[in-house]
């Protein structure tokens, strides 16, 4: 029984108050120089014009897709953008990959054709054993391209292959503070950049 499941409530709001406190739990338990870490490896992608690749499935895929837009846009920098793309969203592409080779190479075949020595790939899972995000590792570093895991439960393998991690301490299979976890990271990361960027233009 994971503390999602101990935590249950038949009365809604006082399973909110006790989700709520679990959840803030969990994000003091985050290791803030991983941010920071993170943070600069964003930054450092930024100045060499390096693109920065995210990857997901499922709910992830989703965080995936709103962090590429959230530092596109929300950065809202104007001396120099960030190039960054979620993997996940081109669906012919990824029917095509999957349909013809295999839903384990969906993301390990756009790598191939996208990316470059110096690129970042950004893996997103709570678990850190899907895989399609696995291979793609494997790939991006037979490229000379970083690959950094944001994970949860015990991180997985991606926790152990990744250049760089930023991990969120949970409870295994919890999925429901995995993702809320890795989405305010998300908000913590670009609303630092906005500031800090907007500064600097």
């Amino acid at each position: 029984m994971n503390n999602v499941e101990k935590i249950f409530d038949k009365d809604p709001a006082k399973f909110a108050s006790s989700y709520f406190d679990y959840l803030h739990e969990i994000l003091k338990g985050i290791d803030k120089n991983q941010i920071v870490e993170f943070v600069n490896t964003l930054l450092g992608a930024r100045e060499r014009g390096a693109t920065v690749f995210f990857i997901g499935n499922g709910g992830s895929a989703s965080t995936a897709s709103h962090f590429a837009n959230d530092l596109v846009i929300g950065t809202k920098t104007e001396r120099k953008h960030f190039r960054v793309v979620a993997l996940t969203d081109n669906n012919a592409v990824i029917t095509a990959i999957g349909n013809d080779f295999g839903y384990d190479d969906i993301f390990d075949r756009q790598i191939k054709a996208l990316g470059k020595p110096g690129d970042v790939v950004v893996a997103i899972s709570a678990s850190g054993n899907s895989p399609n995000l696995v291979k793609a590792f494997d790939t991006a570093s037979t490229m000379d391209i970083k690959t950094v895991a944001l994970t949860a439960f015990d991180g997985g393998k991606l926790r152990l292959m990744a250049d760089q991690n930023l991990f969120v301490p949970t409870d295994m299979k919890e999925y429901g503070p995995a993702e809320d976890a890795h989405l305010i990271l998300n908000h913590i990361v670009v609303a630092y950049l906005m500031q800090a960027l907007g500064a600097e233009d």
